[in-house]
């Protein structure tokens, strides 16, 4: 079927809309009209290389949409079901069958290689392949062909067109703390990097009991973002030593702490400001190869380091536990969302880097 889906075809290249060709729907698949689709850092990342990923390319990872058909070996859905489209997992390795579909050993390959598991493409513009399955999905499209694995359905009575963000972002941030850190009611936790996932993060720790809430960035609009979204203190990173503050407003130091820059020198603090015992938990995303020193007294001493995918999150019992939440009025990321038609691709994503919105949404 004919398309209109945001293309990539260079290095750091502009998002080209044009019309391509998508597989039907395999006996697997889904195919879901995409009503929204958030912008994730993940897919500026893609379109900047620092991930292998093949040219020419449609990204978008964060997907709500409608269900249009389904394959003869599908069950979860139905033509008509609301659903959020999340990450691929093989569903059948260890990580996969001990519920850890973040650190399922396929991953790689199912979400960054462009095509379905067995090798095939979903998406050609004439005899030209161009490379979907991204994160299993491609939701920079009116259309996306995904599968069980990673679909969510969801309730019909909450509005459809936010529910995109929760496929990485929002998922990555609040089970980073729910799901990864577990923090005790009473406790501290530090969150390094004010954007949709520390937000998500912070908010999750308000539930979570924790309190003590500190938030850490250079940029004052997003440390006063974090007062509003429940951080009891801000620390702002460019004018103080973050290591210091925070040891002085915990008495000691931190125990957890949540680092979601992808920044080697964030990532230094978010570790050196733990208490002896204390936990960092590694969300922000560097390109591959970037390298982090760490004095090795600090890890003897007790402290550990815990890499987070994904927010250690089984999307389809974490979402809809994060929509009803939001539904109690104690989650409401909704505050975030800009939404841009999708012919403003382009300008969104100028707007993201910028710092001129929190969390871009696309509307095809």
């Amino acid at each position: 079927m004919k398309i209109k889906a945001a293309v990539v075809r260079e290095k750091g290249g502009p998002f080209l809309l044009e019309e391509i060709e998508l597989d039907e729907p395999r006996d697997d698949e889904i195919l879901v009209r995409i009503v929204s689709s958030g912008l994730c850092h993940t897919d500026l990342v893609a379109r900047m290389q620092y991930l292998p990923i093949p040219l020419p390319g449609v990204f978008g990872h964060e997907g709500a949409g409608i269900v249009e058909k389904v394959g003869a070996q599908v069950t979860k859905v139905k033509p008509g079901d609301h659903v959020a489209t999340s990450y691929m997992s093989c569903g059948v390795c260890p990580a996969c069958t001990m519920a850890r579909p973040g650190w399922c050993t396929e991953f790689r390959r199912l979400n960054f290689g462009g095509r379905r598991s067995d090798g095939t493409a979903t998406m050609k513009k004439g005899g030209e392949t161009v490379y979907g399955s991204f994160f299993g999905q491609s939701t920079f499209a009116t259309h996306a062909l995904v599968t069980e694995r990673n679909t969510v359905k969801v309730r019909p009575d909450v509005p459809l067109e936010i529910l995109s963000p929760m496929g990485c972002g929002i998922q990555t941030g609040a089970g980073g703390v729910f799901n990864s850190l577990k923090p005790e009611p009473g406790s501290n936790i530090v969150v390094f990097g004010i954007g949709p996932v520390g937000l998500s993060a912070i908010m999750a720790a308000v539930i979570s009991g924790c309190t003590s809430i500190i938030a850490v960035d250079i940029q004052e609009g997003r440390l006063q973002l974090a007062k509003e979204f429940g951080a009891t203190d801000v620390i702002n990173s460019s004018q103080a030593d973050a290591v210091e503050e925070i040891r002085k407003l915990t008495g000691g130091g931190a125990q957890y702490t949540l680092e979601c820059t992808g920044i080697p020198a964030v990532f230094r603090q978010s570790v050196d400001c733990l208490r002896m015992g204390g936990v960092c938990g590694l969300i922000g995303v560097a390109p591959v190869g970037v390298e982090a020193k760490l004095e090795m007294q600090t890890i003897l001493d007790g402290r550990t380091i815990k890499g987070v995918v994904e927010g250690d999150s089984v999307s389809e019992l974490f979402i809809p536990q994060l929509i009803e939440f939001y539904r109690l009025g104690r989650f409401p990321f909704d505050r975030l969302l800009t939404f841009y038609p999708f012919d403003k691709i382009n300008e969104a994503v100028e707007d993201a880097e910028k710092g001129k919105v929190m969390k871009a949404v696309l509307k095809p």
